[in-house]
Protein backbone atom coordinates (compact mmCIF):
# COMPACT_ATOMS: atom_id res chain seq x y z
CA UNK A 1 0.00 0.00 0.00
CA UNK A 2 0.95 3.36 -0.57
CA UNK A 3 0.29 6.51 1.62
CA UNK A 4 -0.02 10.44 1.03
CA UNK A 5 0.61 12.73 3.99
CA UNK A 6 -0.99 16.33 4.09
CA UNK A 7 0.13 18.74 6.51
CA UNK A 8 -2.44 21.58 7.72
CA UNK A 9 -1.43 24.73 8.68
CA UNK A 10 -0.05 28.27 7.34
CA UNK A 11 1.85 28.68 10.51
CA UNK A 12 4.18 25.34 8.38
CA UNK A 13 4.45 27.57 4.98
CA UNK A 14 5.70 30.28 6.78
CA UNK A 15 8.23 28.44 8.53
CA UNK A 16 7.12 29.27 12.16
CA UNK A 17 7.19 25.69 12.84
CA UNK A 18 8.35 22.28 11.21
CA UNK A 19 6.63 19.68 9.84
CA UNK A 20 8.05 16.79 12.22
CA UNK A 21 4.99 14.98 12.13
CA UNK A 22 5.53 13.96 8.81
CA UNK A 23 9.01 13.05 9.59
CA UNK A 24 7.61 10.92 12.65
CA UNK A 25 4.48 9.44 10.68
CA UNK A 26 6.61 8.18 7.41
CA UNK A 27 9.35 6.31 9.91
CA UNK A 28 6.29 4.56 11.64
CA UNK A 29 4.50 3.60 8.24
CA UNK A 30 7.97 2.20 6.95
CA UNK A 31 7.97 -0.34 9.83
CA UNK A 32 4.62 -1.36 8.28
CA UNK A 33 6.10 -1.84 5.08
CA UNK A 34 3.85 1.13 3.57
CA UNK A 35 5.54 2.94 0.97
CA UNK A 36 5.00 7.05 1.44
CA UNK A 37 4.90 9.07 -2.30
CA UNK A 38 3.79 12.29 -1.18
CA UNK A 39 4.37 14.78 1.21
CA UNK A 40 1.96 18.05 1.04
CA UNK A 41 1.65 21.19 3.14
CA UNK A 42 -1.22 23.34 2.86
CA UNK A 43 -2.22 26.48 4.66
CA UNK A 44 -5.86 26.80 6.21
CA UNK A 45 -7.49 27.67 3.02
CA UNK A 46 -10.44 25.63 2.25
CA UNK A 47 -10.50 25.48 -1.95
CA UNK A 48 -6.65 24.69 -1.83
CA UNK A 49 -6.44 22.33 0.82
CA UNK A 50 -9.78 20.90 -0.72
CA UNK A 51 -7.98 20.34 -3.73
CA UNK A 52 -4.77 18.48 -2.40
CA UNK A 53 -7.38 16.52 -0.87
CA UNK A 54 -9.32 15.42 -3.72
CA UNK A 55 -5.66 14.95 -5.62
CA UNK A 56 -4.38 12.66 -2.89
CA UNK A 57 -8.11 10.25 -3.07
CA UNK A 58 -7.14 9.41 -6.92
CA UNK A 59 -3.27 8.61 -6.33
CA UNK A 60 -3.26 7.13 -2.52
CA UNK A 61 -4.25 3.89 -0.79
CA UNK A 62 -3.85 5.54 2.36
CA UNK A 63 -4.59 9.21 3.20
CA UNK A 64 -3.00 10.43 6.64
CA UNK A 65 -3.49 14.70 7.38
CA UNK A 66 -2.39 16.60 10.83
CA UNK A 67 -3.80 19.61 11.85
CA UNK A 68 -6.82 21.55 11.70
CA UNK A 69 -8.69 19.75 13.77
CA UNK A 70 -8.75 22.67 16.61
CA UNK A 71 -11.84 24.62 17.77
CA UNK A 72 -11.32 27.85 15.76
CA UNK A 73 -12.80 29.03 12.73
CA UNK A 74 -9.98 28.29 10.36
CA UNK A 75 -9.67 24.70 11.57
CA UNK A 76 -11.82 22.80 8.72
CA UNK A 77 -9.81 19.54 7.76
CA UNK A 78 -12.61 17.48 9.44
CA UNK A 79 -15.33 19.56 6.98
CA UNK A 80 -13.56 19.20 4.13
CA UNK A 81 -12.51 15.38 4.25
CA UNK A 82 -16.12 15.00 4.63
CA UNK A 83 -17.37 17.03 1.51
CA UNK A 84 -14.73 15.37 -0.39
CA UNK A 85 -15.55 11.96 0.88
CA UNK A 86 -19.25 12.79 1.32
CA UNK A 87 -19.50 11.81 5.01
CA UNK A 88 -21.59 13.39 7.17
CA UNK A 89 -20.16 15.34 10.42
CA UNK A 90 -22.28 14.07 13.61
CA UNK A 91 -21.77 14.48 17.39
CA UNK A 92 -19.67 11.84 18.74
CA UNK A 93 -20.27 12.24 22.25
CA UNK A 94 -17.72 10.11 24.45
CA UNK A 95 -15.08 12.60 22.44
CA UNK A 96 -17.84 15.43 24.02
CA UNK A 97 -17.61 14.20 27.48
CA UNK A 98 -13.96 13.72 26.91
CA UNK A 99 -13.35 17.56 26.21
CA UNK A 100 -15.42 18.60 28.83
CA UNK A 101 -13.97 16.40 31.48
CA UNK A 102 -10.51 18.21 29.97
CA UNK A 103 -11.06 21.43 30.77
CA UNK A 104 -12.74 20.47 34.44
CA UNK A 105 -9.61 18.99 35.44
CA UNK A 106 -7.64 22.04 34.57
CA UNK A 107 -10.25 24.28 36.24
CA UNK A 108 -11.00 26.02 32.86
CA UNK A 109 -14.08 27.16 31.89
CA UNK A 110 -15.01 25.50 28.24
CA UNK A 111 -16.14 27.44 25.70
CA UNK A 112 -18.51 26.84 22.94
CA UNK A 113 -16.18 26.28 20.02
CA UNK A 114 -14.56 23.08 22.02
CA UNK A 115 -17.82 21.59 21.07
CA UNK A 116 -17.01 21.31 17.42
CA UNK A 117 -13.79 19.01 17.99
CA UNK A 118 -16.01 16.64 19.32
CA UNK A 119 -18.03 16.65 15.96
CA UNK A 120 -16.41 13.55 13.29
CA UNK A 121 -17.40 11.74 10.15
CA UNK A 122 -20.19 9.38 10.92
CA UNK A 123 -19.23 5.94 11.54
CA UNK A 124 -15.57 6.75 11.68
CA UNK A 125 -13.07 4.82 14.23
CA UNK A 126 -12.99 7.16 17.20
CA UNK A 127 -8.85 8.19 18.01
CA UNK A 128 -9.38 8.86 21.41
CA UNK A 129 -6.41 11.68 22.52
CA UNK A 130 -5.20 11.48 26.06
CA UNK A 131 -2.50 14.18 25.50
CA UNK A 132 -5.07 17.22 24.30
CA UNK A 133 -8.84 17.99 23.13
CA UNK A 134 -9.32 16.80 19.58
CA UNK A 135 -9.51 13.70 18.90
CA UNK A 136 -8.24 11.87 15.78
CA UNK A 137 -10.27 9.47 13.88
CA UNK A 138 -9.77 7.14 10.54
CA UNK A 139 -12.26 5.70 8.12
CA UNK A 140 -12.40 3.47 4.96
CA UNK A 141 -13.86 5.22 1.65
CA UNK A 142 -14.21 3.87 -1.46
CA UNK A 143 -10.80 3.45 -2.78
CA UNK A 144 -9.08 4.94 0.05
CA UNK A 145 -8.44 4.85 3.83
CA UNK A 146 -8.32 8.27 5.25
CA UNK A 147 -7.30 9.23 8.90
CA UNK A 148 -7.15 12.24 10.89
CA UNK A 149 -4.21 13.05 13.29
CA UNK A 150 -3.95 16.03 15.59
CA UNK A 151 -1.04 18.55 14.72
CA UNK A 152 0.59 19.78 17.49
CA UNK A 153 3.73 16.85 18.03
CA UNK A 154 2.86 16.29 21.84
CA UNK A 155 -0.75 14.75 20.47
CA UNK A 156 0.41 13.64 17.33
CA UNK A 157 3.33 11.34 18.02
CA UNK A 158 1.86 9.35 20.68
CA UNK A 159 -1.42 9.19 18.53
CA UNK A 160 0.85 7.46 15.64
CA UNK A 161 1.99 4.91 18.12
CA UNK A 162 -0.95 3.94 19.67
CA UNK A 163 -3.66 5.15 18.07
CA UNK A 164 -3.30 4.94 13.93
CA UNK A 165 -0.13 2.21 13.61
CA UNK A 166 -2.16 -0.46 15.44
CA UNK A 167 -5.76 0.76 13.13
CA UNK A 168 -3.21 0.35 9.96
CA UNK A 169 -1.80 -2.78 11.05
CA UNK A 170 -5.67 -4.20 11.95
CA UNK A 171 -6.18 -3.70 7.74
CA UNK A 172 -3.20 -5.97 6.85
CA UNK A 173 -4.39 -9.38 5.75
CA UNK A 174 -1.28 -10.21 7.28
CA UNK A 175 1.97 -9.54 9.84
CA UNK A 176 4.06 -6.86 9.19
CA UNK A 177 7.94 -7.11 10.90
CA UNK A 178 10.40 -4.98 11.18
CA UNK A 179 14.07 -4.64 12.43
CA UNK A 180 16.17 -2.26 12.67
CA UNK A 181 19.85 -2.25 12.00
CA UNK A 182 22.33 0.44 13.59
CA UNK A 183 25.18 1.77 12.05
CA UNK A 184 27.85 3.94 12.99
CA UNK A 185 31.72 4.51 11.43
CA UNK A 186 29.99 3.88 7.55
CA UNK A 187 28.61 6.62 5.51
CA UNK A 188 25.05 5.67 3.74
CA UNK A 189 27.04 5.81 0.11
CA UNK A 190 29.11 3.35 1.46
CA UNK A 191 26.89 0.92 2.92
CA UNK A 192 24.67 0.97 -0.23
CA UNK A 193 27.89 0.12 -2.27
CA UNK A 194 28.46 -3.28 0.00
CA UNK A 195 24.78 -3.87 0.49
CA UNK A 196 23.74 -3.03 -2.92
CA UNK A 197 23.34 -7.31 -3.85
CA UNK A 198 21.39 -7.51 -0.66
CA UNK A 199 18.79 -4.87 -1.52
CA UNK A 200 18.29 -5.06 -4.63
CA UNK A 201 17.60 -8.58 -4.57
CA UNK A 202 15.25 -8.10 -1.55
CA UNK A 203 11.50 -8.68 -1.96
CA UNK A 204 10.07 -10.36 1.02
CA UNK A 205 12.21 -9.07 3.50
CA UNK A 206 12.83 -5.02 1.93
CA UNK A 207 16.05 -3.26 3.05
CA UNK A 208 15.66 -0.12 3.26
CA UNK A 209 18.49 2.46 4.08
CA UNK A 210 17.53 5.93 6.83
CA UNK A 211 20.20 8.09 6.99
CA UNK A 212 20.97 10.99 9.47
CA UNK A 213 24.07 12.31 10.67
CA UNK A 214 26.90 9.85 11.37
CA UNK A 215 24.79 7.32 11.67
CA UNK A 216 23.03 4.95 8.86
CA UNK A 217 19.91 2.57 9.74
CA UNK A 218 18.76 -0.31 7.82
CA UNK A 219 15.28 -1.23 8.26
CA UNK A 220 14.92 -4.86 7.38
CA UNK A 221 10.65 -5.84 7.10
CA UNK A 222 9.20 -8.69 6.05
CA UNK A 223 5.34 -9.65 5.68
CA UNK A 224 3.92 -13.17 6.30
CA UNK A 225 1.27 -15.19 8.27
CA UNK A 226 2.34 -14.28 11.78
CA UNK A 227 4.78 -12.45 13.40
CA UNK A 228 6.82 -15.24 14.10
CA UNK A 229 6.90 -16.32 10.18
CA UNK A 230 7.84 -12.60 9.52
CA UNK A 231 10.51 -12.74 12.24
CA UNK A 232 12.41 -16.12 10.42
CA UNK A 233 12.58 -13.94 7.31
CA UNK A 234 14.44 -11.10 8.49
CA UNK A 235 16.86 -12.74 11.05
CA UNK A 236 18.95 -14.11 7.73
CA UNK A 237 18.99 -10.54 5.90
CA UNK A 238 19.75 -9.11 9.41
CA UNK A 239 22.78 -11.88 9.98
CA UNK A 240 24.51 -11.44 6.65
CA UNK A 241 24.19 -8.03 6.91
CA UNK A 242 26.06 -8.03 10.18
CA UNK A 243 28.36 -10.07 8.60
CA UNK A 244 28.81 -7.75 5.52
CA UNK A 245 29.42 -4.71 8.06
CA UNK A 246 31.48 -5.77 10.87
CA UNK A 247 32.22 -4.10 14.09
CA UNK A 248 30.06 -0.57 12.21
CA UNK A 249 26.86 -2.26 13.15
CA UNK A 250 26.40 -1.55 16.94
CA UNK A 251 23.24 -2.66 17.35
CA UNK A 252 20.00 -4.14 15.95
CA UNK A 253 16.54 -2.86 17.24
CA UNK A 254 18.16 -0.66 20.08
CA UNK A 255 16.69 3.09 20.08
CA UNK A 256 20.06 4.99 19.81
CA UNK A 257 23.88 4.96 20.12
CA UNK A 258 23.46 6.24 23.76
CA UNK A 259 21.49 3.50 24.80
CA UNK A 260 23.66 0.79 23.40
CA UNK A 261 26.30 2.89 25.25
CA UNK A 262 24.75 2.29 28.58
CA UNK A 263 23.70 -1.46 28.15
CA UNK A 264 27.28 -2.38 27.22
CA UNK A 265 28.49 -0.39 30.42
CA UNK A 266 26.46 -2.04 32.60
CA UNK A 267 26.93 -5.80 30.96
CA UNK A 268 30.67 -5.23 31.41
CA UNK A 269 30.34 -3.89 35.12
CA UNK A 270 32.57 -0.15 34.33
CA UNK A 271 31.39 3.27 34.51
CA UNK A 272 32.54 6.08 32.20
CA UNK A 273 33.51 9.77 32.51
CA UNK A 274 33.32 12.26 29.98
CA UNK A 275 35.89 15.65 29.75
CA UNK A 276 34.36 17.95 27.04
CA UNK A 277 35.46 20.89 25.66
CA UNK A 278 33.77 21.73 21.77
CA UNK A 279 30.50 19.35 22.72
CA UNK A 280 29.86 21.59 25.70
CA UNK A 281 28.73 18.18 27.78
CA UNK A 282 26.85 16.91 24.62
CA UNK A 283 28.14 13.12 25.48
CA UNK A 284 27.28 13.27 28.88
CA UNK A 285 23.60 14.72 27.61
CA UNK A 286 22.78 12.11 25.35
CA UNK A 287 24.30 9.55 28.09
CA UNK A 288 21.91 11.07 31.03
CA UNK A 289 18.88 11.24 28.49
CA UNK A 290 19.12 7.19 28.57
CA UNK A 291 16.70 5.99 31.55
CA UNK A 292 19.05 3.92 34.24
CA UNK A 293 22.40 5.77 32.85
CA UNK A 294 22.98 6.73 36.44
CA UNK A 295 23.98 3.05 37.26
CA UNK A 296 27.12 3.24 34.95
CA UNK A 297 28.02 7.26 34.49
CA UNK A 298 29.90 8.95 36.94
CA UNK A 299 29.45 12.94 35.67
CA UNK A 300 31.57 14.95 33.20
CA UNK A 301 33.66 17.78 33.16
CA UNK A 302 32.91 20.26 30.28
CA UNK A 303 35.81 22.12 30.39
CA UNK A 304 36.20 24.90 28.16
CA UNK A 305 38.33 27.31 29.42
CA UNK A 306 41.99 26.43 29.40
CA UNK A 307 41.81 27.36 33.16
CA UNK A 308 39.26 24.52 34.09
CA UNK A 309 41.30 22.37 31.72
CA UNK A 310 44.71 22.88 33.61
CA UNK A 311 43.14 23.10 37.62
CA UNK A 312 40.23 20.41 37.69
CA UNK A 313 41.48 17.57 34.64
CA UNK A 314 45.31 18.55 35.39
CA UNK A 315 46.14 19.22 31.62
CA UNK A 316 49.98 20.67 31.89
CA UNK A 317 50.98 24.22 31.78
CA UNK A 318 52.98 22.97 28.97
CA UNK A 319 51.20 21.51 27.09
CA UNK A 320 48.29 24.37 26.55
CA UNK A 321 51.60 26.43 26.06
CA UNK A 322 53.39 24.60 23.32
CA UNK A 323 50.43 22.86 21.41
CA UNK A 324 47.50 24.21 22.69
CA UNK A 325 43.78 23.30 23.91
CA UNK A 326 43.47 21.85 20.10
CA UNK A 327 45.44 19.02 20.63
CA UNK A 328 46.25 15.19 21.25
CA UNK A 329 48.65 15.94 24.57
CA UNK A 330 45.29 17.92 25.57
CA UNK A 331 43.09 15.51 24.64
CA UNK A 332 45.33 12.72 26.19
CA UNK A 333 45.37 14.54 29.81
CA UNK A 334 41.58 15.53 29.85
CA UNK A 335 40.72 12.10 29.49
CA UNK A 336 43.33 10.45 32.00
CA UNK A 337 42.32 13.61 34.42
CA UNK A 338 39.07 12.97 34.31
CA UNK A 339 39.31 8.93 35.24
CA UNK A 340 41.86 10.70 38.00
CA UNK A 341 38.72 13.01 39.29
CA UNK A 342 36.38 10.70 38.99
CA UNK A 343 37.36 6.71 39.39
CA UNK A 344 35.77 6.23 36.53
CA UNK A 345 37.08 3.28 34.45
CA UNK A 346 36.80 3.95 30.98
CA UNK A 347 37.02 8.25 30.30
CA UNK A 348 36.76 9.96 27.04
CA UNK A 349 37.37 13.57 26.01
CA UNK A 350 37.02 15.75 23.19
CA UNK A 351 38.72 18.99 22.28
CA UNK A 352 38.34 20.80 19.12
CA UNK A 353 37.24 23.43 16.92
CA UNK A 354 33.56 23.70 16.33
CA UNK A 355 33.50 27.16 13.90
CA UNK A 356 32.53 28.34 12.39
CA UNK A 357 34.99 30.83 13.50
CA UNK A 358 38.42 29.91 14.91
CA UNK A 359 39.72 28.00 12.47
CA UNK A 360 43.48 28.40 11.31
CA UNK A 361 45.11 26.69 7.82
CA UNK A 362 46.88 24.45 10.62
CA UNK A 363 43.72 23.83 12.99
CA UNK A 364 40.65 23.89 10.80
CA UNK A 365 37.12 24.40 12.05
CA UNK A 366 35.71 20.62 12.13
CA UNK A 367 39.31 19.78 13.74
CA UNK A 368 38.71 17.73 17.03
CA UNK A 369 40.98 15.13 18.97
CA UNK A 370 38.99 12.76 21.41
CA UNK A 371 41.20 10.40 23.90
CA UNK A 372 39.85 7.52 25.06
CA UNK A 373 41.44 6.33 28.40
CA UNK A 374 40.99 2.70 29.97
CA UNK A 375 43.43 2.15 33.12
CA UNK A 376 46.70 3.43 32.49
CA UNK A 377 46.45 3.23 28.42
CA UNK A 378 44.81 6.25 26.63
CA UNK A 379 44.42 6.27 22.71
CA UNK A 380 43.99 9.67 21.31
CA UNK A 381 42.14 9.77 17.55
CA UNK A 382 42.22 12.97 14.97
CA UNK A 383 39.13 13.40 13.79
CA UNK A 384 38.76 15.94 10.75
CA UNK A 385 35.28 16.35 10.42
CA UNK A 386 35.25 19.35 7.86
CA UNK A 387 33.62 22.69 7.70
CA UNK A 388 31.94 22.84 4.23
CA UNK A 389 28.34 22.12 4.46
CA UNK A 390 28.20 21.79 8.37
CA UNK A 391 27.14 23.63 10.68
CA UNK A 392 28.82 24.19 14.46
CA UNK A 393 25.68 21.96 15.78
CA UNK A 394 26.41 19.29 13.15
CA UNK A 395 30.15 19.34 14.02
CA UNK A 396 29.65 19.14 17.67
CA UNK A 397 27.05 16.41 17.04
CA UNK A 398 29.31 14.42 14.66
CA UNK A 399 32.37 14.28 17.39
CA UNK A 400 29.73 13.24 20.40
CA UNK A 401 28.38 10.44 17.91
CA UNK A 402 31.82 9.40 17.09
CA UNK A 403 33.32 9.49 20.98
CA UNK A 404 30.16 7.54 21.55
CA UNK A 405 30.82 4.73 19.49
CA UNK A 406 34.90 4.45 20.78
CA UNK A 407 33.62 3.95 23.79
CA UNK A 408 31.19 0.80 22.72
CA UNK A 409 34.02 -0.43 20.66
CA UNK A 410 36.07 -0.06 23.53
CA UNK A 411 33.97 -2.06 26.38
CA UNK A 412 33.40 -4.93 23.58
CA UNK A 413 36.39 -6.05 23.48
Amino acid sequence: MNAELIAVGTELLLGEISNTDGQYISQKLAGLGINVFYHTVVGDNPARLEAVLRDAAKRSDIVITTGGLGPTYDDLTKELICRVFGKKLVLHEESLRRIEGFFADRGRPMTENNIKQAYLPEGCEVFSNDWGTAPGCAFKAENCVVAMLPGPPRECRPMTDLRLVPYLASLSDGVIYSDSVRICGMGESAVEALLRPIMENAVNPTVAPYCKLGEVELRVTAKAGSEAEAKALTAPVVEEIKSALGDVVYGVNVDSLEQAVVAGLRDAGLKLATAESCTGGLVSKRITDVSGSSEVFLGGVVSYANSVKQNVLGVKAETLASVGAVSAGTAEQMARGVCALTGADVGVSLTGIAGPGGGTEEKPVGLVYMGLCRGDKVTVTELRIGSRGRTRDDIRSQAATTALKAVLDEIRK
